[in-house]
């Protein structure tokens, strides 16, 4: 009797396509303070990354879904830093199309951006390695056609991780390359001797206006 193995190849990552898609934030993670080069220098930088799940169609008209059936997803790296200059609060002003109040300036809730929808604008370029990738190289509000005309419903569940209160039912969802990431932090390593603390819960006391 024979038993054969077979190659089934490389299953090829679906990248979302260049263009502006209709997106829902769905996921903000802490990854703790990570090491980062900038023109040969070394900088160690606390930092999030954003999560959005993108409503859109392929140039035939088939919607951007995965073999799986689900929204492709786009994610970004932020420093968590809330300076003028920052990329974290440029983005999210733009998203928003209006300009923080005073209050804001001085602390803005992030939690307040999960659930809300935006258009991404999302460019596909070659990295240092050859390798071509999805970016997300703006963000801006949903036009008001679009919103007249209804916004779809989300899919995926609101994430929401903070080292400093973590989540760990939600941790074990991650990919390995994301928890890699995240325990290589010194925040994450300073949890080591801690007990798991209960999952938190959901998110029924935000605010649903649009601009956040």
């Amino acid at each position: 009797m024979s038993f054969f193995v077979e190659s089934t190849g490389n299953k090829e990552f679906k990248m979302v396509p260049t263009g502006v898609h209709l997106a829902r934030c769905y996921r903000i993670i802490d990854v703790g303070t990570q090491k980062t080069e900038w023109e040969g220098q070394q900088k160690f930088l606390r930092k999030i990354m954003l999560g959005w799940e993108i409503h859109g169609e392929e140039d035939n008209g088939a919607p951007l879904l995965t073999e799986e059936g689900e929204p492709l997803a786009m994610f970004k790296n932020y420093t968590l830093s809330w300076s003028e200059n920052a990329n974290l609060r440029k983005d999210l002003q733009a998203w928003r199309g209006a300009p923080w109040t005073d209050q804001e300036v001085n602390r803005f809730d992030l939690k307040n951006i999960l659930g809300q929808w935006c258009m991404l604008n999302v460019i596909q370029r070659a990295g240092n390695n050859g390798k071509v990738y999805a970016n997300v190289d703006g963000i801006t509000p949903v036009p008001s056609m679009i919103k007249k005309g209804g916004l779809p419903e989300g899919v995926n569940k609101l994430q929401l991780f903070r080292l400093a209160e973590p989540d760990w039912e939600l941790y074990e969802t991650f990919s390995k390359g994301l928890k890699a990431k995240i325990e290589a932090s010194p925040e994450f390593k300073a949890l080591k001797n801690r007990a798991p603390a209960p999952a938190a819960g959901g998110f029924d006391d935000m605010a649903d206006d649009i601009p956040f």
